[in-house]
């Protein structure tokens, strides 16, 4: 093998390599549900891993963006889009890469851990990272039928290791479950989502014994314990309560509390009024913001906030303007604590500076 091929080789390798980085692998017990209010749905989520350093990101409309390519030799094989709507998302790893997020048109998409995600092989379609697949739908999608009806168009892509099933749900209170097994999507919706809660075993499983009213031998991770748990205290909601529909939203999340994973976050989704509340595992006090407090055109810089601000109440005057370094530091600092190891600056590079690639079409 020549010197420039052997340059290419490796150059393939490590980009191959960190790319497998950029969505956490091994496993993590979460939970997410729609609760329904009479002032509107509300989608509650917890985040329950070893690492609960993040950002919450505003991301802008208008903004031209080309994926990560899938193959260094092909870049111009990216899928390419501009996007229709702002949105707000919790980033373990970094901009553009959200574990999930709630968009303007009252979208909220979540990612969960599901240990037998198998993703569709290579196709004719563009692909994109399962994060960026998140970012994506909440950039173009104002419904869950947009977010269905896109799979003739785009292929999501995985390291083998990166398990992902997802919850999504509307303004309108339809919500979706979303899988992936033996390289094929599942979705659940509607009548095929009677309970509108998932954890990290697969839908119709977990939809199986809460109707047989048992667990399985062994209850991996407590995912169906949850599931159970969290159905049965949507169902004891009374949606006449008034004023305290988020508090009892908050208390789901605390009855499904992971025994062995600490839980690093716990968000509620208000789509209807477009306000998300938070709470984490070092600061336990409720944080909220609105979307409509900001302004979502790409002309304005992008803001960001640490998950760990020692605020409580509204917290939208501590976002401040996106910086690359902060990014790349973040980058850095998840993949040292998550893989005790920093990747190579250029590589590093590659990724933290992906945002930079972006531009704004208004």
């Amino acid at each position: 093998m020549g010197a420039d091929k052997m340059i290419r080789f490796i150059s393939w390798l490590l980009f191959a390599i960190l790319t497998c980085l950029m969505i956490p692998m091994g496993a993590y017990g979460c939970t997410a549900f729609l609760l329904d209010t009479n002032d509107g749905p509300l989608y509650g989520r917890n985040f329950d891993w070893r690492i609960g350093e993040a950002y919450v990101v505003i991301n802008k409309r208008g903004t031209r963006k080309k994926a990560i390519p899938e193959s260094l030799n092909h870049p111009e094989n990216s899928l390419q889009w501009t996007s229709q709507y702002g949105s707000a998302t919790f980033n373990l790893i970094g901009r553009e890469f959200p574990m999930g997020g709630m968009n303007e048109a009252g979208l909220v998409i979540e990612s969960l851990m599901l240990d037998q995600t198998r993703y569709p092989p290579l196709d004719s379609r563009l692909s994109l990272l399962a994060t960026q697949w998140m970012q994506y739908h909440l950039d173009n999608a104002a419904t869950v039928k947009e977010v269905i009806d896109s799979e003739p168009q785009v292929r999501i892509r995985g390291p083998r290791d990166s398990k992902f099933h997802f919850f999504i749900c509307d303004r309108s209170s339809v919500c979706a479950a979303i899988e992936f097994i033996e390289g094929k999507q599942i979705t659940h919706t509607n009548e095929k989502l009677p309970v509108k809660v998932l954890t990290n075993t697969a839908y119709q499983e977990s939809l199986t014994f809460l109707k047989q009213g048992k667990l399985p031998e062994p209850d991996y991770d407590d995912s169906v314990a949850r599931f159970i748990r969290s159905a049965k205290l949507i169902k004891e909601f009374d949606p006449h309560t008034e004023g305290q529909a988020i508090a009892f939203a908050f208390n789901i999340l605390k009855e499904a509390e992971h025994d062995s994973h600490a839980t690093q976050w716990s968000i509620v989704y208000d789509p209807k009024a477009l306000t998300i509340h938070f709470r984490t595992l070092q600061n336990q006090q409720i944080r909220s913001f609105t979307l409509q407090s900001f302004d979502l055109s790409c002309s304005k810089p992008v803001k960001v906030m640490s998950v760990e601000t020692k605020m409580s109440g509204d917290i939208t005057n501590n976002f401040a303007n996106y910086s690359h370094q902060v990014n790349r530091n973040h980058m850095r600092y998840y993949f040292v604590q998550s893989y005790f190891a920093a990747p190579p600056d250029r590589l590093l590079e590659r990724f933290s500076d992906y945002p930079e690639s972006t531009s704004c079409n208004e």
